[in-house]
């Protein structure tokens, strides 16, 4: 775009040149400034209305592929889009619009935008052809500035050379020693929850929300970092706040992330606005930490302390990393480590106060099949944890009725094509987990129903009884798969079956519908406020 601004900046003074002396009847202005001023921004116009109107609505290749109806003719199926929680509209149009594996709707300013809907599609993207489809430059600017410029956003050779370095910390051998850290500390958390309970007798109402965010924050730090943040037992612990500013967005904040949509980052962070020096605060925060975390580790590594169970540890023993790129790394982990499940076990929280059949079953096969939480000596391995069939199936329908992360995007780096359909360089490509996930063409007439049933019974405990993996894309697929799969779904049942095993609970309000608040992840806005009773005799 700045070629281009110069290159008509250039053609508008030649073209005052020109006409004022050959052809000064044809001049706009007597002035040479004013006339080359005038004549740039008309250029402007027209290359804003050429790429904002003409060419998407007329001449775009994308243009004939199946599409929402309602599109306005500037904003697109914008106003459909911002109506809602991330990922709502395409949950819709992907049981709404007849595709064969493409759909394509249109962003603000029509800006083009192409959701693949089939596994077919979806292997292609996320699989054959996965370093064909990058992170947009939007999106890794945004991220990165939270998240760090890490694993998460780093993309081609850079990608593979550091998923390489790092997937020692994350094979399902080393995941499975991690169990008794996210067994300890599941316990520590329903036993901070229990006298919590127990302080105010009055009300046993609890924000499911926080605690877990509280608890995931802990077992980042412990398993990833070999550093206790103690957030279960001190929440004024001052990376937890540093995290809660973050994903607990004001009003105005929301304000920002829409503004950001149209505006350049650059632009948005030096507005003299409340959220910016929040967030530079918390990078400040964050980045400290980060550090600290290293010089430590380093120093311990050094005296031969290795513990070889954590992210951390790894990382640097790999030799692969600077302080600068394991600041990044550690930035990533702490952010989104903490942050997806976190939002996992809320769902879980809630869906199973709605579902108290569900609730019952899941506790009476925890309580017969694990040793008590109150045994402190008992440490809990994969083994134990694997072998209950219902947890593992409430587990990964809770996944697929509310994935974390909602959407995300990509982009065609060169001219390609998706289930045959050519895609232009540029075009940014969306990736609907939610939609997927609850895709009737998938799963059936009862896709957005929570039935943790479909998870059992032969050849079902991996697939749901869905024909195709590519069903699911909680987790992606692919190289660019989630990396910390196995540490997440291995400390969420952890979590679950410490918290089912220990309490009933109930919604405070019976009537309760969640309204989801977007963001890196979805979550319900305001928090989720349980009713809790302890129930003895485990």
């Amino acid at each position: 775009m700045a070629v281009q601004k110069r290159f008509l900046l250039l053609l508008a003074a030649s073209v005052t040149l020109f006409t004022s002396r050959y052809a000064p009847q044809l001049s706009i202005a007597s002035s040479f400034i004013l006339n080359t001023v005038t004549l740039f921004a008309a250029e402007i116009f027209a290359l804003v209305a050429w790429w904002t109107v003409v060419y998407p609505l007329f001449l775009s290749p994308l243009r004939h592929l199946p599409q929402p109806k309602n599109a306005h003719f500037l904003l697109g199926h914008f106003r459909t889009i911002i109506k809602g929680p991330s990922g709502e509209p395409q949950r819709d149009w992907i049981d709404e619009v007849d595709n064969d594996g493409v759909l394509y709707y249109r962003w603000i300013f029509n800006e083009a935008r192409v959701l693949p809907t089939s596994p077919k599609a979806l292997a292609e993207v996320l699989v054959q052809k996965n370093y064909e489809f990058i992170k947009p430059k939007r999106l890794r600017d945004g991220l990165g500035r939270l998240l760090g410029v890490g694993i998460l956003l780093a993309e081609g050779d850079e990608h593979k050379r550091q998923r390489r370095l790092l997937m020692p910390a994350f094979s399902f051998r080393h995941v499975k020693d991690l169990y008794p850290i996210f067994w300890n500390k599941s316990r520590e958390m329903t036993n901070a929850m229990a006298a919590a309970i127990k302080s105010n007798p009055a009300s046993a109402v609890l924000e499911v929300r926080e605690w877990a965010s509280r608890a995931t924050l802990d077992i980042i730090g412990v398993a990833g970092m070999g550093q206790d943040f103690n957030a279960i037992e001190d929440p004024s612990n001052e990376l937890y706040r540093t995290y809660h500013t973050i994903f607990s967005p004001s009003k105005a904040a929301r304000y920002m992330q829409v503004l950001a949509i149209v505006a350049p980052n650059w632009l948005v962070r030096i507005l003299p606005l409340k959220r910016n020096d929040e967030i530079k605060d918390a990078i400040s925060t964050i980045r400290k930490v980060a550090s600290n975390l290293i010089r430590d580790k380093r120093a311990q590594l050094e005296k031969g302390g290795r513990t070889d169970l954590d992210i951390l540890s790894v990382a640097i023993e790999s030799g692969g990393f600077s302080d600068e790129d394991l600041v990044n790394q550690l930035m990533t982990f702490l952010a989104a480590g903490h942050e997806t499940t976190a939002s996992a076990l809320t769902w879980a929280a809630y869906l199973l106060c709605k579902n108290t059949d569900a609730q019952s079953k899941l506790r009476d096969e925890i309580r017969t099949a694990l040793p008590s939480i109150w045994s402190s000596d008992t440490a809990i391995t994969s083994q134990d944890i694997d072998k209950l069939p219902y947890l593992n199936a409430v587990l990964n329908e809770t996944m697929r009725v509310f994935p974390p992360v909602p959407i995300t995007l990509r982009e065609a780096a060169n001219d390609t094509t998706i289930a045959g359909h050519f895609v232009p360089k540029g075009t940014t490509i969306a990736i609907c987990p939610w939609a997927i996930n609850t895709s009737k063409a998938l799963w059936g007439d009862d896709a957005r129903e929570f039935k943790p049933e479909r998870w059992l019974g032969a050849g079902k405990a991996n697939t749901g009884g869905a024909e195709s993996n590519y069903a699911v894309t909680t987790f992606l697929h692919g190289p660019r798969s989630c990396i910390g799969k196995d540490f997440a779904k291995a400390e969420f049942a952890c979590l679950v079956a410490s918290l089912v095993g220990r309490f009933e609970f109930r919604l405070q309000d019976p009537g309760y519908e969640p309204e989801i608040q977007g963001g890196i992840t979805a979550r319900p806005k305001d928090g989720l406020r349980v009713v809790l009773r302890e129930v003895e005799g485990w």
